[in-house]
């Protein structure tokens, strides 16, 4: 049984023959030690507050029977680990990237243009103000009234809460859900006009972090930490 905050993807399926409901990954309307395994992919990064994101971790948990176990997946802050980049830097080849790259730019300032009609020195002042609200590490906090930096696809993170541009293609083409790919020339009127550009709240894990968090929970045990293609992964164990 899967589940997601979006209608329409659950929608999708539904034409597949899958069974998915809509819920919110902070309160899930089933029973608690039902399940034998959950998992939670690309989900928990989403949630703006290490609070929020510490209850997703022990609602998921409230669900496994004793023994049961869950596989979680965030994204990673750290893109190149241990000398080798994961798979989405080493996408970053070829002309298709650098026209991504140029259109991002452009979200960027179309972002900047729409919402808080600054310039880029208040954008960079935001950036500073946020980067200086860290501690050290994974210590971040966000400081009142502080601009999110938006993230350029195909680059490091410079920042773990960040927004990323996501690209509604328009005409009668097939939607593709997906920061990956932008096919308008830049500067067009099409990218303005015709792919509108949403912006994602991500929260990227620094190493340690998310087993830290888990570890916190006294109802489960971490069975294993590793870390995947710019994820940090955890396998739990309900006690």
């Amino acid at each position: 049984v899967g589940c997601d905050r979006s209608k329409n993807l659950v929608d999708i399926c539904g034409e597949k023959n899958f069974q998915a409901f809509v819920c919110d990954a902070l309160s899930l309307p089933i029973r608690s030690g039902s399940c034998d395994a959950c998992i939670s992919i690309a989900v928990i990064h989403h949630f703006s507050t290490e609070e929020r994101r510490l209850a997703t971790i022990r609602e998921l948990a409230r669900l496994l029977r004793p023994g049961g176990t869950a596989l979680i997946y965030v994204w990673a802050m750290e893109q190149e680990y241990k000398n080798q980049k994961s798979k989405y830097l080493k996408e970053k080849n070829g002309s298709k990237d650098k026209e991504e790259d140029i259109n991002t730019g452009m979200a960027q300032r179309l972002l900047s243009d729409q919402m808080h009609d600054s310039s880029s020195q208040e954008s960079a002042c935001s950036d500073r103000l946020l980067n200086d609200s860290k501690d050290e590490g994974c210590d971040a906090k966000l400081v009142a009234d502080s601009r999110l930096p938006v993230h350029t696809n195909r680059t490091s993170f410079h920042s773990q809460d960040l927004l990323v541009p996501w690209h509604l293609k328009g005409g009668t083409k097939k939607k593709r859900e997906s920061v990956d790919t932008v096919l308008f020339p830049a500067g067009s009127k099409e990218l303005q006009e015709l792919s509108p550009v949403f912006h994602r709240y991500y929260h990227v894990f620094c190493e340690g972090e998310l087993e830290a968090a888990c570890r916190s929970l006294d109802c489960v045990r971490v069975q294993k930490s590793y870390y995947d293609q710019g994820n940090w992964c955890v396998i739990l164990e309900k006690l």
